[in-house]
């Protein structure tokens, strides 16, 4: 669905050059976003800007990482300086060292890395464009995780990262309401068409037994897109969310319910 209020609106997509950053940044593109997108890699940045272009969208792209606090300023100074502004934030970067590992067999120094290379990655973008975000009343939409929902095996850190996001979705959905910002998450589960799905049904053997089981419970067999996902993250950031935040909607196909 293209959003055609959207024309002309100005949306940050960290992780944007991949996966569903890259989802995301088309569909937003399809309804006449201009683009700032970032990554690690240069040559990714300059294919998915290509991409974004073919779409009709002025995009722009920053390399480096989301976890570098001085990296996401020049991010949202590019985007004030190519579009004029921040309308819209996505942050959907934080590329992990590895997957999910039991817990007893990860040392410390691991423990702290996957804390570490999760959680600020996710919310140091939303810190440097508060200010911007404030002038357009714009608003924000986090990527997390389902494993802050339901305790999955191998997923304790990564499971705390998401449970910190979703509470700090919360916590900044009030705050932010006095600025006229919204912010909202969305919950990934094993999603298609991802960095993560390929890593976990081509190469690591512990992931590969957790999540083929999971794969299997998928009411309607098979498990969401990356595109299906980035459906739900434009709808939050479009007008016809406008009165939804600090929530935090799960793209889980029916895998697993509850939760908090």
């Amino acid at each position: 669905m293209e959003y055609t209020h959207m024309k002309g609106k100005s949306a940050i997509v960290t992780g944007g050059s991949g996966g569903l950053g890259l989802a995301i940044a088309k569909r937003l593109a399809a309804s006449g976003c201009n683009l700032v997108v970032s990554g690690r890699t240069e040559a990714r940045g300059a294919e998915a800007v290509e991409e974004l272009k073919m779409l009709g969208a002025k995009s722009a792209f920053v390399q480096g990482d989301s976890g570098d606090y001085e990296n996401c300023k020049r991010i949202v100074a590019r985007a004030r300086e190519e579009h004029g502004g921040v309308d819209i934030l996505v942050s959907a970067g934080a590329e992990g060292p590895f997957g999910p590992k039991p817990f007893r067999q990860m040392s410390p120094a691991q423990l702290e890395e996957s804390f570490a290379s999760r959680f600020f990655p996710r919310i140091f973008p939303v810190h440097a464009a508060a200010d911007a975000l404030e002038v357009s009343k714009g608003c924000v939409v986090l990527i997390t995780t389902d494993a802050a929902r339901f305790p999955t095996t191998g997923e304790s850190v990564i499971g705390a990262v998401g449970a910190s996001i979703i509470l700090m979705t919360k916590t900044l959905g009030r705050e932010f309401s006095k600025a006229n910002i919204r912010i909202n998450s969305v919950a990934m589960t094993l999603t298609s068409a991802t960095p993560s799905w390929d890593r976990i049904f081509n190469n690591d053997e512990f992931e590969w037994k957790v999540f083929s089981k999971a794969l299997e419970r998928f009411p309607q067999k098979r498990a969401p897109t990356a595109d299906e996902v980035a459906a739900v993250a434009v709808f939050l950031a479009s007008d016809e969310a406008a009165q939804i935040t600090g929530q935090t909607v799960s793209v889980n196909g029916g895998l697993s319910f509850g939760g908090w």
